[in-house]
């Protein structure tokens, strides 16, 4: 048997799959893309996270907008973190291509433009249905985690949602928490020392900063009503695919700590809400993080401890999640290690820097007899990545170049005018987009300053009262003299002014 045709039957019979799978492309060897030489992932495995990475230009997009097109076609919904704005092509089929058709004829498979069922998200100022989250819902915790807080400033954290729980106070959006904050050293400083302890008015003023640097990266577009419920991600359409949500982030790639508030509170919220599931059929969702260095770009340890905790336990609820960066070494090596499907694309070694980053990056990948991983890495075309999954068995599979199919899809953005009717037939954007502003927390305390302040008022103007009656009483007793007072006036005034006091005597 040739090399070939040895590698060839490895590769069949290492992603040959008995259930329900995803076709990624077919294998390359020798830089010859061997027909029918099928790449299969398990559908039952991508619960168990993964990675698609490379250089810029070498295809990590369009194999994320593949992997979306089949999870719904196979039932699954998908939301996708749109960094570059450049997936909402989904929605429409693709126009077909003349390399399209000889990529697929190399690998062995039919291609067919398609378009799948699309809803548009926002979490900033860009149009779509907006996903929003209040205070109340982070909790103390995350929402300490997020601002990097100190034990001390933590602990105050927790006794004012503790002072707000016990006082109804709805915790909402930021200037709720800003005016608690300022009321608990101020107006209401004796009412929470008494009950909860002293509040430093220095560290209130070190959480306000944090909270001040958060609404300008436009939290206070994320933090508030109506709050968005993550089942609505998890749907499906009339005929059966699954509904995948595209969140245009393309106005806070400058702004990582809102995009990093929102992921971890999206995960905990995912985690909190949805049932145990284990190792089913298919996943309950796909979650796809573009440009995901963004998420740990300047996360505290704390931060990247929770979304490490997340990660590791997510899976069981039948969630995926699958990071898209150009280099491995993006992604912190405790969630690189939960990561059980890797994509990766070719790496370009322009430097001595960039050489020792590929040898690292080779290093995640099982050994191979048919490729030279370090050399491969640097020559692989756009549209081809080396696949690492796991099999049914949760077993890794053997590592193979890939020519990656095509995607079904556009491979272009949608026009304005595609979006616009997009976004208008959502049947999600008429419920979370309108603007609510009940009573909460701003307005409560409002009030409550001002009955505190009418009291003040009123107990100045009692004292005033006082103390002008004393005043008065004061001087009205002045002006009787006492007639032993008057005798004595009289005497000192005749001895001292006539000195004739002895010979009255």
């Amino acid at each position: 048997m040739s090399r070939k045709d040895d590698f060839f039957e490895i590769i069949t019979e290492g992603y040959k799959c008995k259930g329900d799978y995803l076709t990624f492309g077919s294998a390359i060897l020798d830089g010859e893309t061997l027909k029918d030489a099928f790449v299969n992932v398990p559908l039952k495995t991508l619960n168990r996270h993964g990675l698609i990475a490379g250089a810029t230009g070498t295809g990590k997009t369009k194999s994320l907008q593949v992997m979306a097109e089949n999870l719904s076609e196979k039932g699954v919904p998908v939301l996708l973190m749109d960094i570059k704005g450049d997936l909402s092509g989904l929605a429409q089929p693709s126009a077909g291509h003349k390399k399209i058709d000889e990529r697929h004829e190399a690998i062995g498979l039919p291609f067919n433009a398609k378009k799948f069922p699309v809803e548009i998200l926002s979490i900033s100022e860009q149009e779509g249905v907006k996903l929003r989250a209040t205070i109340s819902e982070f909790g103390p915790v995350l929402l300490s985690r997020i601002l990097d807080l100190t034990e001390t400033q933590s602990g105050i954290v927790s006794i004012i949602f503790k002072y707000c729980d016990d006082n109804k106070l709805p915790l909402l959006d930021l200037k709720d928490f800003k005016k608690i904050l300022q009321f608990s050293t101020e107006e209401g400083k004796e009412e929470i020392q008494s009950e909860y302890g002293r509040i430093s008015s220095m560290s209130t003023g070190a959480i306000l900063r944090k909270l001040v640097e958060l609404e300008q990266q436009g939290g206070d577009l994320f933090f508030g009503e109506r709050s968005f419920d993550v089942k609505d991600l998890v749907r499906t359409d009339e005929d059966g695919k699954g509904i995948i949500s595209i969140l245009r982030l393309t106005d806070i790639q400058d702004r990582p700590k809102l995009f990093s508030t929102f992921m971890l509170q999206l995960l905990a919220e995912v985690y909190a809400t949805f049932p145990e599931q284990g190792d089913s059929g298919k996943p309950e969702l796909v979650i796809f993080i573009d440009e995901a260095h963004l998420i740990f770009k300047e996360a505290s340890k704390a931060l990247l401890s929770q979304i490490e905790s997340i990660v590791k336990l997510i899976r069981s609820k039948g969630i995926g999640l699958f990071f898209v960066t150009q280099n491995p070494k993006d992604v912190p090596e405790d969630v690189l290690a939960q990561l059980g499907l890797k994509v990766q694309h070719a790496l370009r070694a322009f430097t001595a820097k960039d050489r020792k980053a590929i040898k690292l990056a080779s290093e995640n990948y099982p050994d191979s007899d048919y490729y030279d991983i370090d050399e491969t890495l640097t020559q692989l075309g756009i549209g081809e990545a080396f696949v690492s999954a796991l099999n049914e068995k949760g077993i890794p599979t053997p590592l193979v170049a890939t020519m990656m199919r095509a995607p079904m899809s556009r491979m272009d953005v949608l026009s304005d005018k595609e979006l616009k009717q997009l976004i208008d037939n959502s049947r999600l954007y008429y419920k979370y987009n309108e603007n609510i502003d009940r009573e909460s927390a701003y307005e409560l305390l409002n009030e409550k300053i001002e009955l505190i302040n009418e009291k003040e008022e009123v107990e100045k103007k009692k004292e005033a009262a006082v103390k002008s009656s004393r005043t008065s009483s004061k001087s009205r007793k002045s002006t009787r003299m006492n007639p032993i007072l008057k005798v004595v006036t009289s005497a000192t005034f005749i001895r001292g002014v006539l000195g004739i006091l002895k010979r009255v005597i």
